[in-house]
């Protein structure tokens, strides 16, 4: 039944669109772009005029450019990765989506995958080919695969209307197709240190309407998470991960596509054990445990599908999507070494489920105009279960029995409901002014029912051929992530040994912000390009998340106010075959006064939060990254770094971890075959200089165990392109 009224909601949509005549975007500004280019300062393409025949390149290329116009980006920062950047990387494509990230400027470095843009956690917005895909429970850093991506758009700032919910950084992944990589494929294998073998293969073609990519890849590594020691090998971190994703496409006729784009992940991962802890609790039957010997474990699934239909109608470029996404994580404790050593030994099963439909349209008025509006709407399904073994303990948490008890707390089921519209004007004002404004609302109706209205503002401003200005004002809500919230019974708990710290607890709130940006990017010559750009957010009910068990799964909790405020300096070199690039950000995030989630901190440290603002545990003063690559004779060389002054740690993070850096060589060749076979080869060496770094010790507000970065790995690759 939803289904059908998402069908008939869409088709509403479509034949309400109405019929003008297309223009182009205005151009927009440069900006430093990792390690190749940026899309800022491109004019986007208008529609296409009508093509003399019906071929598949001709019309999914017609397609694409009207496609086009639906995502802008005036006033923002945008940072494009395209395949000469991505197969620049040490690992090319074998690089995680969240290291390929890790090379665009604010972007910091955390444990578990996990990624900050300008003092946000997480909140990053993921879409495929323009359609929003709701983030898993482990987040989409170790979900979705680099191979599938031909272009990734990276925009921050102050967005237009079009983005809300997340949005600290839009990953916006144009996918291969198979009309535009013609029919054949590849396969491939990475393997190298720490047991490292990641076979992948790739199949793309079209016949006739029909065209599509499909592609999957194996890894099977003994580091799936960060070492909690600085030891080269980890103890009992073994992972293995499955991925896959596929688009088929149907050309309907010259101005209208169906697609079908769908993918699934399964990934197993091995806690790492740390050794040498001491026993805290005595278990009855156990007389001893080596910590070394714990076998916990979490499989982390993600499975998604979205059908879209994208097109012209007259001179309105649409796309509107139906869609689900399903994701879980299940967490396996060790039912003896957890309750010897944490007192607690809890299953832990979350999933959500979640029905969306998306529509936008973009509509030029005149030669100075181009109006864009649309909707989203999603309704999610979040489940949150949790069986514990605990001990009887007494009112100062003493351990009374050495006979576990079992409890169940299933928090209570509810529908997750998420509203959105907007409208937008884009307005060319003269040869060098552009101006978007416009509006979103959107409603939220989950654990808690909140709603605002959110103006936007964005200028850009060409002041000469090299120089380019733009500033821009947005009105953010981010409502919490249905997925990670799991209400906790805090009553029944009491009189155990995982009695939590405080009795206060509230509903997690939406994140409210007025966000500020502004920026500058210059020209030099016609190989530099420089930019500075900085923002300020001020931000009511900050949204932050920590790990406060054992699970590798974030909770969200508000502080009620935040401040962030950063400034980053971009530049990028290209001549000939060479490329270099280096981004340096200074950032400041902080918060006060913890007003939800209180039962995950000790009243002493709720008592000096509620008095002092503190850095948010992802603050980091100063983050960089930069490389070159330089292609000569069909052999790249290339290298990159990463440097960071250190996350937060302490009580309420009132302190901060040593500085780290990490360099990464590669060198590849690529050898032409016959019937035009190619075969690419490629070495890469990891953290070059083996040095040992801390990203997590253990301590500070929601950090749950030390992590270290990565020891120096040699790995070597082969693809095949037939």
């Amino acid at each position: 039944m939803r289904s059908n009224v998402l069908t008939v909601c869409i088709a509403v949509a479509l034949l309400s669109a109405p019929r003008a005549h297309a223009d182009a975007d205005a151009a927009e500004p440069d900006a430093a772009a990792p390690p190749a280019e940026s899309r800022n300062a491109k004019t986007k393409a208008a529609p296409a005029a009508e093509d003399e025949t019906l071929g598949t390149v001709s019309v999914v290329g017609k397609l694409d450019r009207a496609r086009n116009p639906l995502s802008p980006d005036i006033g923002s920062s945008e940072y494009l990765f395209d395949r000469d950047s991505i197969d620049a990387l040490p690992l090319g494509d074998a690089t995680p989506l969240n290291q390929v990230l890790l090379q665009a400027p604010g972007v910091v470095n955390d444990s578990y995958g996990q990624l900050h843009v300008r003092g946000d956690h997480a909140d990053l917005q993921y879409r495929l080919n323009g359609v929003i895909i709701p983030e898993s429970i482990s987040g989409f850093g170790q979900t979705l695969d680099t191979r599938i991506i031909d272009s990734l758009s990276f925009l921050t700032g102050a967005l237009p209307a079009q983005y809300g919910y997340r949005t600290a950084g839009i990953v916006d992944i144009t996918t291969k197709s198979g009309a535009n990589e013609g029919n054949g494929g590849d396969v491939g294998l990475t393997a190298g240190a720490f047991g490292t073998l990641n076979p992948s293969f790739e199949l793309h073609g079209s016949n006739g309407a029909w065209s599509g990519f499909f592609t999957g890849s194996y890894l099977q590594s003994d580091i799936g998470i960060e070492n909690p020691t600085p030891s080269r090998d980890a103890i009992h971190d073994r992972t293995n991960q499955i991925k896959g994703l596929g688009d088929l496409s149907y050309l309907i006729d010259e101005s209208t596509r169906l697609s079908f784009l769908f993918g699934a992940t399964n990934n197993r991962f091995e806690i790492p054990n740390n050794p040498g802890q001491t026993p805290v609790y005595a278990l009855d039957g156990v007389t001893s445990f080596d910590s070394r010997d714990l076998d916990e474990r979490q499989q982390e699934r993600t499975r998604f599908a979205v059908l879209s239909l994208q097109g012209l109608l007259g001179a309105t470029s649409y796309q509107a999507s139906i869609g689900q996404r399903y994701t879980s994580v299940d967490y396996s404790p060790d039912p003896i070494g957890d309750l010897i050593f944490t007192g607690v030994a809890g299953a832990i099963a979350r999933s959500n489920r979640a029905n969306t439909l998306q529509a936008d349209f973009a509509t030029p008025f005149g030669d100075a105009h181009t109006v864009r509006y649309g909707l989203y709407a999603s309704d999610e399904d979040p489940v949150a279960n949790n069986t514990s073994l605990v001990f009887p303990a007494d009112a100062d948490g003493n351990q009374t029995s050495t006979t576990p008890i079992t409890i169940v707390d299933n928090a209570p089921h509810i529908d997750a409901r998420t509203y959105g519209v907007y409208a937008q004007d884009e307005w060319q004002i003269g040869d060098r002014l552009t101006m978007n404004y416009g509006v979103r609302a959107d409603k939220v109706d989950a654990y808690v029912r909140e709603s605002q209205l959110s103006p936007r503002l964005g200028l850009v401003y060409a002041a000469s051929d090299t120089t380019t200005l733009h500033a821009g004002y947005a009105r953010y809500f981010t409502p919490p992530p249905a997925e990670l919230i799991a209400p906790t019974d805090i009553a029944l708990f009491q009189g155990t040994t995982n009695a939590l710290p405080t009795n206060v607890n509230a509903e997690t709130k939406s994140e409210r912000s007025h966000y500020f940006d502004a920026g500058v990017s210059q020209k030099i010559g016609g190989d530099l390009t420089l930019g500075l750009d900085a923002y300020y957010r001020k931000v009511t009910n900050l949204l932050d998340e920590g790990q406060f068990g054992s699970a590798l799964i974030f909770s969200p909790f508000n502080y009620a106010h935040g401040k962030v405020r950063g400034v980053e300096l971009t530049a990028n070199y290209t001549h000939d075959g060479f490329t270099a690039y280096a981004n340096v950000a200074s950032s400041r995030a902080e918060g006060k006064d913890v007003v939800t989630g209180q039962y995950n901190f000790g009243q002493d440290e709720l008592d000096y939060i509620a008095t002092h603002w503190v850095h948010l545990d992802h603050d980091q003063r100063l983050t960089s990254s930069g490389g070159f690559s330089y292609l000569w004779n069909g052999t790249r060389l290339g290298a990159d770094y990463l440097y960071g002054s250190g996350l937060r740690a302490d009580f309420a993070n009132t302190g901060h971890l040593p500085q780290y850096w990490q360099v990464n060589a590669s060198v590849d060749r690529k050898f032409s075959l016959a019937h035009d076979d190619d075969l690419d080869v490629g070495l890469a060496l990891i953290n070059a200089t083996d040095r040992v770094y801390l990203l997590r010790d253990g301590s500070g507000i929601g950090v749950g165990a030390p992590q270290y970065g990565p020891r120096r790995g040699l790995y070597a690759s082969v693809n095949l392109a037939f």
